[in-house]
């Protein structure tokens, strides 16, 4: 039914006449669709459901559809009452018909328009011969305007406050167009002979000249030999001074400004422009918006009169090619991630992007085939692999969980004298003394939990502010200090380059191996390598760890949130204060 109506032109001229006068006057012809033009229809939203009650109060028809839209010049329509209208609800309007067309109906002349008069209502002959005003029909006759007052009979375009600027411009290039023709209006006067001197042209002269001057083709420097007896007189114009662009700079920056596009995007009449600068298109872009939602308001109307003049349950719904009229790119972007989000579907992304859905289907579905059957290379992108069995031959290979023969790779045997790297790590058994342990030490495992302490009262500790500060930063140091010394030892041991290409496991394993470091020096001593290899061979008591745990624990409960590296070592620090504060 909207191709049929031919909505998209009948859209492209609705929004025309409300942006150039401000008012929209239709007239709506409806046409009774026959039952296999009905069936039709029907196929596409299957039988009819159910009829609903009509919000605008029309008279609807079965199968009686609108079917043709004129559009009126609003020039010749005039509001019944005039402001007396203002009061009403329902409006009514009529044509008034202008003289040269009365004329023409009263009096036609060619075939043409005798056939054409022959076939017109009888309402629109009498009020051509009577004189009078031809009322339109209110059930036929659509109104919008462009933000019209309440008191107003008619609104204003959106060119009315850019009106006088726009005639000015008009009148400027009419003065243009004159100057133009003047700028190149040069006379020359050539006198032969001289009054003062007494001396009279002849008719030979004035032939000889005539001749020279015809001759002459216009072009380059003219030569003329003469006598004493001729003056040459040259007129010449200022009017081309006129001519040029300053004059319409303020009258275009009006009529910009007037319009919602400020001089600074345009780039010209002396203002620096910018491509990207869409917040400042946004007066000009919601008065688009605005005539967008009038139009749908209109087109909303008319598909719920379809609805229910073939009682279909729910009326179509109008969408826009471009729902948004700003950043055009920003605002595909975001409907690319939408769909990544499996927000919107598929299919409209694609008619976003002006391609048919049903076409991309079928290509989609005949690409994935030729991969399958091995026609077609494997799609290669941030979120295709095309070597995944690579891939997972490489995993299996570093994990050890194959062979290199089992993954199809082929050996050469070795050169005499060469190990690879796992052959010259040195093995558990033959590691010295001072070496750094594959895993923590086994510790006692204390108290068991939720058992009651069996010894006797502890001494209290007796804490002193000043010192437990001293304790404080003095560890802080310790263990950057235990850090510089244990890390490269680790990372070599893990065959690792940096810290951030050790596991979880592993990462915490030497923290606690610096936890227990640090745990275990006395206060205030001096560290080095020695002294750190020497605490790491020796036992921490288990309990001290566990109690540290769980006081981290309870801290990061007390924050509210997670910590980090260096909430940690602070807390290490100060728990360190505590436990060596006695």
């Amino acid at each position: 039914w909207f191709k049929k109506v031919n909505g998209k032109d009948r859209s492209e001229r609705f929004l025309n006449n409300l942006y150039k006068t401000g008012n929209v006057v239709i007239t709506r012809q409806t046409a009774k669709l026959t039952p296999g033009a009905a069936k039709k229809m029907y196929k596409a939203v299957s039988d009819a459901n159910y009829r609903v009650s009509d919000p605008y109060d029309l008279k609807v028809g079965k199968r009686e559809v609108p079917w043709v839209y004129t559009f009126i010049d609003p020039f010749y329509v005039d509001v019944v009452g005039g402001a007396l209208a203002s009061f009403t609800r329902n409006r009514r309007y009529e044509i008034n018909m202008p003289s040269y067309l009365r004329k023409i109906i009263l009096s036609p002349k060619t075939d043409a328009e005798k056939e054409i008069v022959a076939n017109l209502p009888a309402d629109i002959l009498a009020a051509a011969s009577q004189r009078k005003k031809y009322p339109l029909d209110p059930e036929k006759t659509i109104v919008h305007y462009y933000k019209k007052d309440d008191w107003q009979a008619w609104a204003y375009p959106m060119v009315y406050a850019v009106m006088d600027d726009i005639m000015v411009m008009e009148k400027l290039k009419l003065a243009d167009m004159a100057a133009l023709d003047g700028a190149i209006s040069n006379i020359r006067i050539f006198k032969i002979g001289n009054l003062e001197h007494k001396i009279a042209p002849t008719k030979a002269a004035a032939s000889k000249l005539a001749s020279i001057l015809g001759n002459n083709v216009g072009g380059g420097t003219m030569d003329l030999v003469w006598g004493p007896d001729i003056e040459l007189i040259e007129s010449k114009t200022n009017v081309h001074q006129f001519l040029g662009e300053g004059k319409y700079t303020p009258h275009l920056n009006a009529i910009y400004a007037g319009l919602g596009i400020p001089p600074t995007l345009t780039g010209t009449y002396g203002a620096a422009g910018t491509t990207n600068n869409f917040i400042s298109l946004k007066t000009l872009t919601q008065r688009l918006e605005y005539g967008r939602d009038v139009l749908t308001e209109f087109w909303n109307k008319e598909m719920t009169i379809v609805q229910q003049a073939m009682g279909f349950k729910e009326p179509a719904m109008l969408e826009f090619d471009r729902m948004d009229l700003s950043n055009e790119e920003s605002e595909k972007a975001l409907l690319v991630q939408l769909a990544d989000r499996n927000l919107i579907s598929e299919e409209l992304l694609q008619t976003r992007f002006d391609m048919n859905p049903d076409m991309e289907r079928y290509r989609i579905d005949k690409e994935t085939k030729e991969r399958e059957k091995g026609k077609m290379s494997d799609k290669a992108g941030p979120f295709h692999n095309p070597q995944s069995e690579e891939n997972l031959k490489k995993i299996a290979l570093q994990t050890g969980l194959a062979t290199p023969s089992e993954v199809g790779l082929e050996l050469k045997p070795k050169k005499e004298g060469e190990k690879t790297v796992i052959e010259m790590k040195p093995s558990p058994s033959s590691k010295k003394a001072g070496d750094v342990p594959t895993s923590l030490p086994k510790a006692d495992p204390g108290r068991p939990t939720n058992s009651p302490d069996t010894t006797p009262v502890r001494k209290q500790k007796t804490f002193k502010p000043r010192q437990g500060a001293g304790l404080t930063i003095w560890a802080v140091n310790a263990q950057e200090q235990i850090s510089k010394i244990i890390n490269p030892v680790m990372l070599e041991y893990y065959d690792k380059k940096t810290l951030r290409s050790l596991s979880s496991i592993q990462s915490q394993e030497i923290e606690d191996i610096k936890t227990q470091v640090l745990f275990k020096l006395e206060p205030f001593c001096t560290i080095d390598n020695d002294l750190v290899i020497e605490k790491i061979s020796e036992n921490v008591k288990s309990s001290i760890m566990t109690s540290y745990s769980v006081w981290l624990r309870e801290l990061a409960l007390d924050l509210g949130r997670e910590l980090n590296v260096d909430d940690r070592n602070q807390a290490k620090a100060s728990y360190y204060a505590n436990l060596k504060g006695e």
